[in-house]
């Protein structure tokens, strides 16, 4: 049996994935019609992503994964050639030669790898209500909250953003003669019809619960720019990007929301690019059912929207579960490749899962798919990926080649000495609190702030070269549009803050921002806002 040198095992255009009767490859053209790991507990699920995961970073893809239990972190290290590696390679006809990928590590909680963050603005009512587990009720006030930030150009960046706009809207009586700051901000959150202080109680109850399970360190500023994820390094493999989840696991709401928030933005920002020869970046979604358990309607709508058009942006998106059954159907029809580890048939869900997991498959007349997946030992799967036309191929049993990097976790002195030569080392590291609602509506109660009305002649007549330049934004693109996003001015305000905060006049600067902000109110793509501030405020 001629042997080739498992580091160059695949070929141009397709990735080597195992060996059975005959090899197995994954077509990296149609790697971005997304795929599906599943099988139970120690049955080789970790492997066969890390496999995949390196196929595809070796071809020039970036990939993004969250690692739940650690293992996956020795993607960043060299593999060793122990026996049972060796044997399986002289299997498969392959000679074991040891590599390593370019890594960057991402934790939420900024302990094992670089912060995460998001603005509440980013994360939008829809994604936060789920977090928060809010019903239909306090979902609607949720709402009005974000649509009256809209309009009085109040940024939410933070929890105590929101908190205080929370606070802001309740509705108040006035005593006689007394006169309430924050009453044109009442007046707007009662024009969306009546919210009661018990609902804003419950709310502010629940970011609480969330505040407790760390979720304040998400929220906030520098905020993730999706185009870190999107680099290869100097050799032109892709950089593959790791969540540290085994904390982030503890909340799997937290967890399940964050990654579905990631898919989302992804979703937004890119560009339309078709069919590509290989995707702009793979996503590893491990712990799939987690998105999915009690999911309300809307957010199973969202789901299936974005899974079944991000192919379009040139994204894959691969979800790594235990049971085919934890996936919706009308998610599972968009999941073209697959990998079945072995499952178990002790109840009956479990024979259940088997028999749907066996009809997924397209049928192979040489097995007998339900009974193959109760036999398959550790490392052997059955796989379908798709052909050259987009139809799955049919079902075959193979033995998953071993990973050429490290099987299982890094040492924490490996894991600073990455994080040290990251290519994104300081970018992230120190959160920054600009100035937003909380302190926009601290210094209205204060008095010490102009209305929204009064911002607005500000920008829109005189106001020197910053009101102009309001007012010709305003201009250009015209009303809020109402996509529970930042807002245009929000966006500038933020741009402008981030351009200069490493300057002597930053602070100067970016209060500057949040009063242009203030006085616009239409939302526009954050490439466009970009781009239009860099030929004014050069970094």
């Amino acid at each position: 049996m001629a042997t080739t040198e498992l580091k160059s095992g695949d070929t141009d255009g397709k990735i080597f994935i195992g060996k059975g009767d005959q090899p197995a490859w994954l077509t990296l053209a149609l790697g971005n019609r997304h795929g599906l790991v599943t099988g139970a507990t120690g049955t080789g699920k970790t492997v066969s992503l890390q496999v995949m995961a390196e196929g595809f970073a070796r071809a020039g893809v970036p990939v993004f994964a969250a690692d739940i239990k650690g293992d996956l972190s020795g993607i960043a290290e060299v593999g060793e050639g122990k026996d049972f590696i060796l044997q399986r390679a002289k299997e498969m006809g392959l000679t074991f030669q040891p590599d390593q990928f370019s890594t960057v590590f991402w934790d939420v909680f900024g302990e094992q790898g670089h912060p995460v963050r998001a603005t509440i603005s980013e994360m939008g009512p829809l994604l936060l209500a789920r977090l928060l587990d809010l019903n239909d009720v306090q979902e609607g006030v949720l709402n009005v909250a974000f649509r009256v930030a809209d309009e009085n150009g109040l940024t939410l960046l933070d929890m105590k953003d929101l908190r205080a706009l929370l606070d802001a809207i309740v509705p108040m009586t006035a005593k006689k003669d007394e006169v309430d700051p924050l009453a044109d901000v009442r007046k707007s959150a009662l024009s969306f019809g009546n919210v009661t202080k018990a609902t804003i109680g419950t709310i502010q109850r629940q970011l609480l619960v969330l505040e407790n399970q760390g979720a304040d360190k998400f929220f906030g500023e520098p905020a993730l720019e999706l185009k870190d994820f999107l680099k290869t390094d100097r050799d032109g493999r892709g950089m593959v990007n790791i969540l540290v989840a085994d904390k982030l696991m503890s909340s799997p709401r937290l967890y399940a929301t964050f990654l579905l928030w990631l898919l989302s933005e992804l979703f937004e920002e890119l560009p339309e690019v078709g069919d590509l020869p290989k995707p702009k970046l793979v996503f590893f979604f491990d712990e799939a059912h987690l998105l999915f358990n009690d999911a309300p309607k809307a957010l199973l709508d969202k789901i299936e929207q974005v899974v079944r058009l991000i192919r379009s942006k040139g994204v894959g998106v691969y979800f790594v579960t235990q049971n085919p059954i934890d996936v919706p159907d009308r998610v599972l029809a968009q999941l073209g490749n697959r990998v079945q580890h072995a499952l178990r048939a002790f109840t009956p869900r479990d024979q259940k899962a088997v028999q749907a997991a066996a009809q997924t498959f397209r049928a192979n007349p040489k097995l007998d798919t339900a009974t193959v997946i109760t036999e398959l030992g550790k490392g052997e799967a059955l796989v379908s990926f798709l052909e050259g036309n987009g139809t799955p191929a049919m079902v075959e049993r193979i033995m998953v080649r071993p990973p050429t990097a490290r099987i299982g976790p890094i040492t924490p002195e490996e894991r600073k000495a990455i994080l040290a030569a990251s290519p994104v080392k300081g970018k992230y590291d120190t959160a920054i609190d600009s100035e937003s609602a909380y302190e926009t509506l601290q210094k209205r109660i204060a008095g010490t702030a102009a209305t929204p009305a009064d911002a607005g002649d500000a920008a829109g007549g005189g106001g020197g070269f910053l009101g102009q330049l309001g007012a010709i934004v305003g201009t250009i693109f015209g009303t809020n549009t109402g996509r529970n996003r930042l807002s245009t001015g929000q966006v500038i305000a933020r741009s402008v803050t981030r351009s200069v905060t490493n300057k002597v006049v930053g602070g100067i600067v970016a209060n500057v921002g949040k009063q242009i902000g203030g006085s616009l109110g239409s939302s526009i793509g954050r490439e466009i806002v970009r781009g239009t501030l860099g030929g004014i405020l050069k970094r």
